[in-house]
């Protein structure tokens, strides 16, 4: 496992991909889930900083922005 630390902006986007979208008209369609939107925006980021997102996992004592993955 390798230790990693998202950038402000990387930071942002992944808070702003777990956030509900809201329901205005169904006739298009059930939106993702805040999960799914999270998910999404974790396999991005491993996909441009090389690792597995389903690897994750939090570094204890460290700020929200660092976190310990498995290199691809």
């Amino acid at each position: 496992m390798k230790e990693f630390c998202l950038t402000e902006e990387q930071f942002k986007e992944l808070i702003e991909a777990c956030k509900p979208i809201p329901l205005i008209a169904l006739n298009c369609g059930m939106p993702p889930s805040p999960q799914e939107m999270a998910n999404a925006a974790w396999k991005k980021l491993g996909d441009e900083m090389g690792f597995d997102y389903m690897s994750v996992k939090p570094c204890p004592g460290k700020g929200p922005r660092y976190f310990m993955a498995e290199t691809i």
